[in-house]
């Protein structure tokens, strides 16, 4: 595999990797010119294997042979380490980085058509707490996520780290109008299951087999929750109880115990 060493940060070959670290730019350039970054030698081969083209890689000079059997057109760059840190902006510990293309999206009818269960985001903007949603959902027994249209990019690297590269597992779509949209998921047959950690709000473990079998389970962002409009559009309530309290846990934790609650008779 040809590797090409550049020894200059400002070499526009590097283009897709600048400023790494500034969400805003990173939001503004990678959608548009339809590119995602993947970090790590795990992460870049779980991409690869989900069929997403590369469009080049950049690897730390010592670590190229970690790539070695690799058999891919794309162009790998390889540099040191301070040419790296001022090019993405942080140190590259992980020492692989990688350029992909993204695929043309896919709307909400398709991802429902072959699920069982899945994930409903509301203005859940933290890449982070996205990924986690992700890796809990792949480990879980969810078929798909949706989401709502100000909810973060899945494909933003931080996202794809946190899921462990679960995001190219798990087929997602975003609303074009929310919170109607969820009409779209009742009229395919899935019960839209709210969660909330209001008093009437129903116990997940009460929940009927009928409300399992094809639920969506909606959940909204750190701190303020589901909006009343989301609430309003869903079919019920539902709560997990908590001890000592506590009113609520973090978005991901909540959502990897509710994808727990949801499929535990299949694991019987």
């Amino acid at each position: 595999m040809p590797v090409t060493v550049i020894t200059e940060p400002g070499d526009e070959r590097l283009a897709d990797y600048r400023a790494l670290t500034d969400v805003e730019l990173r939001t503004r350039w990678e959608p548009p010119h339809g590119l995602f970054i993947a970090e790590g030698e795990l992460v870049l081969r779980r991409a690869l294997r989900a069929g997403y083209r590369p469009r080049s890689f950049l690897v730390d000079e010592k670590r190229v042979d970690q790539i070695g059997d690799l058999e891919q057109t794309a162009p790998v760059y390889a540099a040191g380490q301070a040419v790296l840190e001022q090019v993405t902006g942080f140190h590259v510990h992980r020492g692989i980085l990688a350029s992909f293309h993204r695929r043309p999206p896919v709307d909400v009818d398709t991802v429902l058509a072959d699920a069982r269960r899945v994930a409903v985001l509301e203005d859940v903007n933290n890449h982070t707490n996205l990924g986690a949603v992700f890796r809990g959902a792949a480990a879980l027994g969810i078929d798909g996520v949706l989401l709502s249209p100000t909810c973060a990019d899945p494909l933003y690297r931080r996202s794809i780290r946190v899921s462990m590269g679960e995001v190219f597992a798990i087929p997602y779509a975003r609303f074009a109008r929310w919170p109607a949209g969820l009409a779209e998921v009742r009229a395919a047959g899935f019960t839209v299951l709210a969660m909330t950690p209001t008093p009437d709000a129903v116990p997940m473990q009460r929940l009927t087999p009928a409300q399992r079998e094809r639920a969506a389970l909606l959940l909204g962002a750190e701190g303020p929750g589901l909006t009343p409009a989301a609430q309003a559009a869903s079919d019920l309530r539902v709560v997990i109880p908590m001890r000592r309290g506590v009113d609520s846990l973090n978005v991901a934790a909540a959502a990897a115990v509710a994808f727990w609650e949801l499929g535990r008779d299949d694991l019987a």
